[in-house]
């Protein structure tokens, strides 16, 4: 597809996407949210929604499931609760003047560009315009509407209306009248005086993120690879038709520092099969495995040469006795017996076309950008932080030439919210940079600097490796590029929703790999009508799931074997096994102890949940209680861990960090933070401690877990120590759940499970912290069943449980959504 038809496309995709939510009446999505919380998603039904498929008969079948689905995506980001810190003030605006184009009115309102507050409004900013400031309780006003936020002026904000109708079906495009729709055109294109034309704003959310989302995925059609996104499938494919090859010492250098299971990764994606996934499970090398292919990428060559009418293999006549061989290298090469006459060919610029021309220096690589035979990666992540630790380890760690030397290739990272230490390659770094040196040189020189477009589109040529997040990929600056990228290599994969990961396919490549763990942290879906139809499945897990070939990392270099044991045989066939002496490398002075081992469970049976009021969010305070006492003791026995660096408190509600962190702060004053590591689940994501205490939080006999039973965080939250990890929770409620009555019942076997009961002080006993010192002499089996020891003053309580409760959304300190 041409590039005027491609942004035709995304012209025509935008353009529906406006129509669509800007006829939108608020007050009845917020009325619908209702309805459907109290009904359990009862009303999901009647929705006219279709779940995802393992695989698409053509492209209208896989629009017509993921389409409404995105909106529905839409509807709940519209609604959600805003952080508690956050207050949203209605401003008044006045329309100055009013346009029309293709169907959309296009009025231009007051803006303070000096006003603190109005500086945060972006480009694609939803708002909530009103002829009247609404207030909870209040009357619903008759005039009000949506509008998108075109692109702000001086003094000015230019904003996108639809006001002929609400679309109340997107799978029929089914459009009713509205009056509060009329009015609102009435008010706008009226010839009244600008003071008469006052309106109510009220900044709602940004679109930018799902809005390139569903330009993805409109343009399906076009996207390299169609068929096989549709059908799940490799067709014809030939692995030695297509494959590359890397020089001899890159790749013995490569089979000597990598595992089997690492390396075979790597060939996968030099035999150039268009999709190559790579599922790593903790601690496994995921981001050692994508530096070395990034290595093996941009040095390979292809194993065929290129002729004119088609592709075929280098062919070699009969082995000739060497006094032969000599007689053709003369006449074929007159040359060796004097000077070679392309040495008196010097290279222009500095290059050689040939890629990379540094040394073992690791100095970053000056070459022009005109050079031939280079290789352009992008490489993308779902968030911020998951793309700066790979660009972090690029700039650390550098990457290796076909002779093995260590250098770093040019490297751009796009984007918003770059950490400090990745700046050094950050666009907007880069291009102050470069306008400092023009400006120096116009002073000089007396020429005219270069404007800050051009140069963002010279850098993004330069690169061998942008770096960017899936959202920010679909931004327009993408579209300056003068070619497309070789290969696209997606980090975190089963992090994203499917249309979040065609984004950086629309900039064309040759070659995808899909790199994460779809038994680690899901995509983060707001709307449960959504999540319950799919929504939440990444393109990677729907391939895998149909059948798809995965490489599977298989050696884990973090976790002691007894921490390893559990997710590798409930989560991965146990086909997990430990690196060299890992064992005795993880093993710590506190494991002379039962109760500190690498794997415990503390069963607190007398420990009670509660919801702080307003909140979706949950606590239990028994179980801050219970771990301020074992934390104390662990730093009094062993100081090394009164570090944030070495102890970790991990719980997957928002609410019960908070608790934590303010108890803490009590007991050990505001320098806490230092001292121990507290966040959730989706904070601690692709992060590791030596030890870790878990905090499962729920304890009830009717309630169920929550979200606490979607296992892929019960797989983070206990994979994240290397020498220990303490879990802590309600042995009897989480029972309930297939893999933590697993969890429970390993840790029985194993003689690690412990009951505890009040007062939490006693369970540290000097009397009883004796009784659990581990023989030196003596080693139990693993799975041999042994009795459980109890310290407690009472028989445990069993409790009955009711159904699981739908899901319970949390507000993330670490994951969640990356809105560029």
């Amino acid at each position: 597809m041409t590039v005027d038809k491609a942004k035709l496309q995304e012209e025509i995709s935008i353009s529906r996407f406006c129509r669509i939510v800007l006829g939108w009446d608020y007050f009845r999505l917020l009325k619908e949210s209702d309805k459907r919380n109290s009904k359990k998603g009862s009303n999901a039904a009647c929705l006219d929604l279709k779940e995802v498929k393992n695989s698409y008969i053509d492209v209208d079948d896989y629009l017509s499931t993921f389409e409404p689905l995105l909106f529905e995506e839409v509807k709940a980001q519209i609604i959600q609760k805003k952080d508690e810190e956050e207050v949203r003030e209605w401003k008044l605006r006045l329309v100055v003047e009013c346009n029309e184009a293709d169907g959309f009115h296009l009025p231009s309102v007051t803006y303070d560009p000096n006003d603190e507050d109005e500086q945060r409004i972006s480009q694609n900013d939803l708002l909530l315009l009103s002829k009247e400031e609404f207030k909870e309780g209040a009357t619903i006003p008759e005039t009000y509407a949506f509008a998108l936020v075109d692109h702000r002026q001086s003094d000015r904000l230019r904003l996108r209306m639809y006001l002929a109708g609400e679309v109340m079906n997107v799978r029929a495009d089914a459009f009713g009248s509205s009056t509060r729709l009329l009015n609102m055109w009435s008010l706008i294109t009226s010839p009244a005086k600008v003071v008469d034309k006052r309106l109510f704003c009220l900044k709602i959310c940004s679109l930018s993120t799902i809005a390139r989302e569903y330009i993805a995925l409109r343009s399906i059609e076009s996207l390299p690879f169609k068929d096989l996104i549709l059908t799940a499938a490799e067709k014809n494919f030939r692995s030695d038709d297509q494959a590359w090859r890397i020089s001899g010492p890159l790749h013995d250098y490569i089979h000597e520092n990598l595992n089997e299971s690492q390396e075979e990764a790597i060939q996968a994606g030099l035999s150039r099969k268009p999709f190559v996934l790579i599922q790593g499970p903790p601690g496994t090398g995921k981001t050692q495995t994508i530096l070395a292919l990034l290595s093996a990428i941009l040095h390979a060559t292809p194993s065929r040469v290129h002729i004119k009418g088609g592709l075929r293999e280098v062919k070699r006549g009969p082995e000739l006795p060497l006094q032969e061989k000599c007689k053709h290298w003369e006449r074929a090469s007159p040359w060796l017996t004097g000077s070679n006459p392309r040495d008196d060919i010097m290279p222009e610029d500095g290059d050689d076309g040939f890629f990379p021309t540094t040394g073992n220096d690791m100095k970053p690589e000056v070459v022009d950008s005109g050079r031939k035979y280079r290789v352009k990666v992008l490489v993308c992540a779902p968030s911020n932080s998951a793309l700066d630790e790979i660009v972090l380890r690029l700039l650390q760690n550098g990457v290796r030439d076909e002779n093995v030397h260590i250098y770093n290739p040019k490297i751009v990272r796009i984007g918003l919210k770059a950490h400090h230490s990745v700046k050094s390659v950050a666009m907007d770094d880069l291009v102050k940079q470069k306008l400092g040196d023009s400006s120096s040189n116009k002073q000089k020189h007396g020429s005219a600097g270069g404007d800050s477009e051009g140069i963002r589109a010279a850098v993004l040529d330069e690169a061998a490796i942008v770096c960017s997040t899936l959202s920010f990929s679909g931004s327009v600056l993408f579209s300056k590029l003068s070619r497309g990228f070789d290969v696209v290599i997606i980090d975190e994969a089963a992090q994203a929703v499917e249309p979040a990961t065609l984004v950086p396919l629309a900039n064309g490549c040759k070659q995808v790999f899909l790199v994460g763990d779809p038994v680690q942290l899901p995509a983060t879906v707001i709307s449960s009508v959504a999540e319950k139809y799919g929504y939440g499945t990444s393109l990677f897990k729907r391939l895998q799931r149909a059948g798809y070939p995965v490489n599977m990392l298989k050696m884990q270099y973090r976790m002691h074997p007894e921490i390893r044991h559990f997710p590798s045989k409930e989560f991965y066939d146990e086909a997990l096994m430990d690196g060299p002496d890992l064992e005795s490398r993880t093993k710590r002075d506190w494991h002379e102890y039962r109760c500190f081992g690498p794997f415990c469970f503390f069963d607190i049976y007398e420990g009670k949940e509660s919801q702080p009021s307003g909140s979706g969010s949950w606590v239990n305070t028994d179980e801050v209680d219970f771990v301020l006492h074992m934390y104390r003791k662990l730093v009094t026995m062993y100081p090394e861990l009164k570090s944030s660096s070495e102890l970790a408190i991990i719980s997957p509600y928002r609410h019960q960090v908070k608790l934590f962190r303010d108890r803490f702060k009590e007991a050990f004053g505001v320098e806490s933070d230092k001292l121990v590591d507290i966040n959730t689940v989706d904070g601690f994501q692709g992060r590791e401690k030596d030890l870790a205490i878990f905090s499962c939080v729920r304890a009830n006999k009717d309630r169920g877990i929550g979200f606490v039973s979607d296992f892929r965080r019960m797989n983070v939250g206990i994979t994240r120590a290397k020498s220990s990890v303490l879990v802590v929770g309600s042995a009897s409620t989480l029972r309930n759940d297939g893999h933590w009555n697993n969890l429970v019942e390993s840790a029985e076997k194993r003689n690690v499970l412990f009951k505890v009961s009040k007062p939490y002080a006693s369970f540290f006993s000097d009397e009883n912290m004796k009784a659990m010192e581990v023989a030196k002499d003596r080693k139990e089996p693993e799975e041999i069943r042994a009795p459980v020891v109890v310290i407690s003053n009472e028989p445990a309580v069993d409790t009955e449980q009711g159904p699981a409760e739908d899901h319970d959304y949390m507000d993330m300190d670490g994951g969640g959504f990356d809105e560029d």
